[in-house]
Order: C-alpha cells, then sequence, then structure tokens
C-alpha cells in the first residue's frame, strides 16, 4: 500500500466507482453469493451455516425487484425446504 498522493486518488476512484454502482446490483450479486453458499453449506450438512445463510438470503430478497428477484424468491423456497428435510429426515 503506497503512502501519500497516491493512496488519496485510490480512495477517491474507489468512492467514484461506488457511488456509480447500483445498490439493486449488489444486493442481487451478493443474494445470489448468499443463495450458492447455503446450497454448498447444506451438501456438507454445515446445517448452522446453512440456517445463517438461508436466514440472511431471506432478509434480502424482499429488498430485490425484477425477474431475479423472482429468481431468488424461488431459490429461497427451494433452500427452505431443503433445509427442513435435511435437518428432519
Amino acid at each position: 500500500m503506497a503512502d501519500g498522493p497516491n493512496e488519496e486518488i485510490d480512495v477517491e476512484a474507489l468512492q467514484e466507482q461506488l457511488a456509480a454502482f447500483s445498490v439493486e446490483q449488489f444486493l442481487v450479486s451478493a443474494a445470489s453469493t448468499i443463495a450458492s453458499l447455503a446450497y454448498a453449506k447444506l451438501e456438507r450438512r454445515d446445517f448452522p451455516e446453512a440456517r445463517k445463510a438461508i436466514d440472511a438470503l431471506a432478509a434480502l430478497v424482499p429488498l430485490l425487484e425484477g425477474e431475479l428477484a423472482d429468481d431468488l424468491a424461488l431459490a429461497l423456497a427451494r433452500l427452505q425446504v431443503a433445509y427442513s428435510d435435511a435437518v428432519n429426515p
């Protein structure tokens, strides 16, 4: 990490990039990643971590809009059923 004027330019560039980024895009990306993580945790039978990921996804889904929101809501429902089936065989 460089000290001095270059560091300030990097911070300013990062702030500009963040300001240009859509919150919706970020939420969809985060929700997709969390859904993938939840599936992976279920496959490994790491139920506490799977539950945490499913709960996080459930918190994000209502904030989403559009076609991808529908897809992520469906993924959430499937994860919830898979979790229930896995912990209650």
